[in-house]
């Protein structure tokens, strides 16, 4: 079968990743190209994944580069113009998660991806990739945890990395923009059903720093979906112990929780602190299999020319719905969600 040839834009901490799994794990992929507006992530393609076409100007990878398909895992805000850049070109177009910074951006991207239906467009929601979590939905398909009518997910950074959240916190469009959207797209992903109205709160406790940005260093937010059923998202950035992603599918029938510990794997450390395990120190590492199965579920879509589960229009939704979220958490008022 036909290898699908990639250019990929942005070789920052996830677009290395993403280039690295093109370049060597991916059998029917190749990376012909690579652009970035940072001279060593250039080098970086070149010298360490091999790449020969590198480019400082997206438009001119897209004109000059020869390949297929594009991976865009650039700067959210230049999302959806490089999608419909990318598709108007005759590109099948990969984008990172958010779809879009505003409303308006993601209405550009959807209207890119109906002017071309040849044309593949994935976006990188991976949580729905990653095994344990796949393995939680077939059990919901199953049946085996009855009608699911609550989801309860909690995402918080680790106190290690906090210095670089708070000196993104002023652009990051405050913590549920920047750090809630897998939570948001797998609540509606298990539920499935919408939210149509949330309250949403914060507060800070060990960094007033993100006060400074009118942010918070931890946020909730309380969901009631269409069909009754309840969402409640904890975020944070101060977990001492590592990376923490939990989630909890609660069923008429049952409960599952997937990485209730966040074990950076199966080891016990017996020592004078006891029996402990340690915990998962990014989330490039937690979720690197999830990375890969993604990917590698876009290159299929291409080849046997099939539209993929997760869309456009769950990009716009999700970004949407953490607009909202953050509206309530200024307002200090339960918000209903408008579509």
């Amino acid at each position: 079968m036909k290898k699908i040839k990639f250019g990929i834009a942005g070789l920052g901490r996830l677009g290395k990743v993403h280039a690295q799994n093109i370049a060597s794990k991916i059998e029917n992929a190749e990376l012909t190209a690579a652009c970035s507006i940072v001279a060593n992530e250039l080098d970086f393609a070149r010298d360490k994944l091999g790449v020969k076409n590198v480019y400082s100007d997206y438009k001119e990878m897209l004109s000059k580069a020869d390949i297929d398909a594009v991976a865009i895992i650039t700067t959210s805000s230049e999302h959806c113009w490089q999608i419909a850049a990318a598709l108007d070109a005759g590109k099948h177009v990969f984008s990172d998660k958010p779809l879009g910074t505003t409303i308006d951006e993601c209405r550009l991207a959807e209207e890119a991806v109906l002017r071309h239906p040849d044309l593949i467009f994935f976006l990188g929601f991976m949580r729905r990739f990653d095994p344990s979590y796949t393995y939680a939905m077939d059990q919901i398909k199953a049946g085996k945890i009855g009608k699911p009518y609550m989801v309860k997910a909690t995402g918080i950074d680790p106190e290690a990395l906090v210095q670089s959240a708070i000196k993104f916190s002023p652009t990051s469009g405050g913590i549920f923009i920047d750090m809630a959207i897998h939570d948001i797209d797998l609540m509606r992903w298990f539920l499935g059903s919408d939210p149509i109205e949330v309250y949403a709160g914060g507060s800070t406790f060990k960094h007033p720093e993100f006060k400074k940005s009118n942010d918070d260093e931890t946020g909730i937010a309380m969901y009631k979906c269409a069909n009754g059923s309840m969402g409640f998202i904890h975020v944070g950035r101060t977990a001492s112990y590592g990376y923490h992603v939990e989630t909890e599918v609660i069923g008429t029938e049952g409960t599952l929780r997937i990485s209730p510990v966040p074990e950076k794997n199966l080891c016990f450390i017996y020592d004078q602190y006891g029996v402990r395990q340690e915990c998962v120190g990014s989330f490039p590492e937690r979720f690197a299999e999830a990375y890969l199965l993604e990917m590698e579920n876009f290159v299929n879509c291409i080849q046997k020319n099939k539209k993929p589960d997760v869309n456009v229009y769950d990009g716009t939704k999700s970004t949407q719905i953490a607009f909202a979220t953050a509206e309530s958490y200024k307002k200090n008022s339960l918000i209903s969600i408008k579509y």
